[in-house]
Protein backbone atom coordinates (compact mmCIF):
# COMPACT_ATOMS: atom_id res chain seq x y z
CA UNK A 1 0.00 0.00 0.00
CA UNK A 2 1.65 3.48 -1.29
CA UNK A 3 -0.07 5.96 0.90
CA UNK A 4 0.96 9.73 -0.56
CA UNK A 5 0.97 12.42 1.43
CA UNK A 6 -2.34 14.22 0.18
CA UNK A 7 -3.61 10.86 1.28
CA UNK A 8 -2.09 10.29 4.91
CA UNK A 9 -2.84 14.11 5.56
CA UNK A 10 -6.31 13.81 4.31
CA UNK A 11 -6.31 10.27 6.39
CA UNK A 12 -5.60 12.16 9.68
CA UNK A 13 -8.34 14.96 9.00
CA UNK A 14 -10.86 12.30 8.61
CA UNK A 15 -9.60 9.86 11.66
CA UNK A 16 -9.71 13.09 13.68
CA UNK A 17 -12.91 14.03 13.34
CA UNK A 18 -14.13 10.78 13.72
CA UNK A 19 -12.78 10.23 17.22
CA UNK A 20 -13.94 13.60 17.89
CA UNK A 21 -17.28 12.70 16.40
CA UNK A 22 -17.69 9.28 17.91
CA UNK A 23 -16.83 10.83 21.76
CA UNK A 24 -19.04 13.46 21.17
CA UNK A 25 -22.12 10.57 20.15
CA UNK A 26 -20.78 8.65 23.33
CA UNK A 27 -21.71 11.43 25.27
CA UNK A 28 -24.45 13.76 23.87
CA UNK A 29 -26.32 10.81 22.50
CA UNK A 30 -25.47 7.34 24.67
CA UNK A 31 -25.16 9.26 28.46
CA UNK A 32 -21.75 9.09 28.85
CA UNK A 33 -19.97 11.48 31.27
CA UNK A 34 -16.62 12.15 30.35
CA UNK A 35 -13.88 12.49 33.03
CA UNK A 36 -11.11 14.83 33.09
CA UNK A 37 -9.11 12.52 31.22
CA UNK A 38 -11.41 11.55 28.70
CA UNK A 39 -11.96 15.26 27.73
CA UNK A 40 -7.82 15.72 27.82
CA UNK A 41 -7.59 12.59 25.17
CA UNK A 42 -9.59 15.25 22.64
CA UNK A 43 -7.70 18.28 22.75
CA UNK A 44 -4.80 16.19 20.28
CA UNK A 45 -7.28 15.29 17.79
CA UNK A 46 -8.55 18.86 17.31
CA UNK A 47 -5.10 20.12 16.91
CA UNK A 48 -4.41 17.50 14.33
CA UNK A 49 -7.74 18.30 12.31
CA UNK A 50 -5.75 21.88 12.03
CA UNK A 51 -2.64 20.13 11.08
CA UNK A 52 -3.75 17.57 8.92
CA UNK A 53 -5.77 19.92 6.80
CA UNK A 54 -2.29 22.34 6.57
CA UNK A 55 -0.29 19.43 5.74
CA UNK A 56 -3.41 19.24 2.78
CA UNK A 57 -2.79 23.07 1.75
CA UNK A 58 0.94 21.82 1.68
CA UNK A 59 1.03 19.48 -0.69
CA UNK A 60 -1.18 21.13 -2.93
CA UNK A 61 1.00 23.68 -3.24
CA UNK A 62 3.87 21.32 -3.57
CA UNK A 63 5.59 21.36 -0.20
CA UNK A 64 6.56 18.03 1.20
CA UNK A 65 4.54 18.26 5.23
CA UNK A 66 7.07 15.93 6.83
CA UNK A 67 7.42 18.50 9.78
CA UNK A 68 3.30 18.36 10.17
CA UNK A 69 3.59 15.19 9.64
CA UNK A 70 6.15 14.28 12.56
CA UNK A 71 4.49 16.99 14.87
CA UNK A 72 1.15 15.13 13.60
CA UNK A 73 2.67 12.40 14.84
CA UNK A 74 4.12 13.29 18.26
CA UNK A 75 0.86 14.51 19.05
CA UNK A 76 -0.79 11.15 18.64
CA UNK A 77 1.82 9.60 20.45
CA UNK A 78 1.16 11.72 23.27
CA UNK A 79 -2.33 11.19 23.22
CA UNK A 80 -1.86 7.27 23.21
CA UNK A 81 0.60 7.48 26.20
CA UNK A 82 -2.44 9.73 28.14
CA UNK A 83 -4.65 7.18 26.86
CA UNK A 84 -2.42 4.40 28.51
CA UNK A 85 -2.04 6.29 31.85
CA UNK A 86 -6.35 6.66 31.67
CA UNK A 87 -6.32 2.86 31.69
CA UNK A 88 -3.71 2.36 34.17
CA UNK A 89 -5.75 4.41 36.52
CA UNK A 90 -8.79 2.39 35.45
CA UNK A 91 -6.47 -1.07 36.07
CA UNK A 92 -5.81 0.49 39.66
CA UNK A 93 -1.65 0.67 38.30
CA UNK A 94 -1.97 3.78 38.75
CA UNK A 95 -3.03 6.65 40.93
CA UNK A 96 -5.53 9.15 38.95
CA UNK A 97 -5.00 13.21 39.19
CA UNK A 98 -6.53 15.83 41.41
CA UNK A 99 -9.21 16.59 38.98
CA UNK A 100 -9.90 13.00 38.44
CA UNK A 101 -10.81 11.98 41.94
CA UNK A 102 -14.09 14.48 41.87
CA UNK A 103 -11.88 16.58 44.75
CA UNK A 104 -11.52 19.77 44.46
CA UNK A 105 -11.88 23.71 46.13
CA UNK A 106 -14.67 23.68 49.36
CA UNK A 107 -17.01 26.60 48.75
CA UNK A 108 -16.52 29.16 51.62
CA UNK A 109 -20.15 30.49 50.61
CA UNK A 110 -23.94 29.31 50.19
CA UNK A 111 -23.69 31.60 46.81
CA UNK A 112 -20.30 29.56 45.69
CA UNK A 113 -22.03 26.24 46.97
CA UNK A 114 -25.02 27.19 44.91
CA UNK A 115 -23.10 28.17 41.91
CA UNK A 116 -21.14 24.84 42.33
CA UNK A 117 -24.39 22.64 41.73
CA UNK A 118 -25.80 24.55 39.08
CA UNK A 119 -22.57 24.77 37.11
CA UNK A 120 -22.69 20.83 36.04
CA UNK A 121 -22.59 17.90 37.22
CA UNK A 122 -19.74 16.41 38.85
CA UNK A 123 -17.29 14.25 36.11
CA UNK A 124 -17.15 10.51 37.08
CA UNK A 125 -13.55 9.69 38.64
CA UNK A 126 -11.29 8.94 36.21
CA UNK A 127 -11.16 5.15 37.67
CA UNK A 128 -14.67 4.44 36.68
CA UNK A 129 -14.60 2.46 33.70
CA UNK A 130 -18.51 3.56 32.27
CA UNK A 131 -18.29 1.69 28.69
CA UNK A 132 -15.99 -1.67 27.79
CA UNK A 133 -16.08 -4.11 24.60
CA UNK A 134 -14.74 -7.18 24.88
CA UNK A 135 -12.90 -6.02 28.58
CA UNK A 136 -11.02 -2.79 26.78
CA UNK A 137 -12.61 0.18 28.01
CA UNK A 138 -12.79 3.25 25.67
CA UNK A 139 -9.62 4.81 27.06
CA UNK A 140 -7.87 1.47 25.74
CA UNK A 141 -9.40 1.93 22.60
CA UNK A 142 -8.70 5.19 22.19
CA UNK A 143 -4.57 4.46 23.13
CA UNK A 144 -4.93 1.56 20.37
CA UNK A 145 -6.23 4.11 17.88
CA UNK A 146 -4.10 6.94 18.88
CA UNK A 147 -0.93 4.69 18.61
CA UNK A 148 -2.21 3.29 15.14
CA UNK A 149 -2.29 6.88 14.07
CA UNK A 150 0.95 7.68 15.02
CA UNK A 151 2.58 5.01 13.41
CA UNK A 152 1.07 5.77 10.09
CA UNK A 153 1.68 9.17 10.09
CA UNK A 154 5.25 8.72 11.28
CA UNK A 155 6.05 5.54 8.97
CA UNK A 156 3.92 7.15 5.77
CA UNK A 157 5.33 10.77 6.76
CA UNK A 158 9.00 9.25 6.65
CA UNK A 159 8.70 7.43 3.54
CA UNK A 160 7.53 10.41 1.92
CA UNK A 161 10.06 12.34 2.92
CA UNK A 162 12.68 9.74 1.41
CA UNK A 163 10.57 9.74 -1.96
CA UNK A 164 11.05 13.43 -2.04
CA UNK A 165 14.94 13.39 -1.25
CA UNK A 166 15.47 10.87 -3.97
CA UNK A 167 13.64 12.46 -6.54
Amino acid sequence: MNLTPVFTARLVVAASVAALAAALLSQHVGGLVPCPLCLLQRLPYAVNIFLGAAAVLAVGRGRNPVILFALIGVIFALDASVALYHVGVEQGWFEGLAACTGGGETPATVEELSAMLLDQPAAPPCDQVQWSLFGISMAGYNMLYAALLAAITLIFGTKNDSQANSS
